[in-house]
């Protein structure tokens, strides 16, 4: 994992429930798909900030029953930030999930 935007994050992110963690996740995977066509530096920092929050939900401890469907949503997010070349995922798609 490459270093944290916010260093601080990472303790207090093991302290969070999981429906916090994900609706944070979610709240950044909402801001890509409002400026993927917008603002290049805006939705890339999102997609970052996306990848980071799920890397950090997917080394809690708490969730390891749980990796599966958390790295699964991780894949689909990125196949909508590249175009949904692999899965056909689209960010209209993400966010009713």
């Amino acid at each position: 994992m490459k270093p944290l935007i916010h260093k601080e994050i990472g303790e207090r992110w093991k302290t969070l429930p999981l429906m916090e963690q994900l609706g944070n996740i979610g709240s950044e995977v909402s801001r890509a798909s409002k400026w993927a066509t917008k603002d290049e530096k805006i939705f890339q920092n999102a997609v970052d900030r996306a990848l980071e929050l799920f890397d950090l939900t997917l080394a809690d401890e708490r969730w390891k029953g749980r990796r599966n469907e958390i790295a699964r949503a991780r894949e689909v997010f990125v196949d909508a930030v590249l175009g949904g070349k692999e899965y056909k995922s689209t960010f209209e798609g993400i966010n009713k999930y």
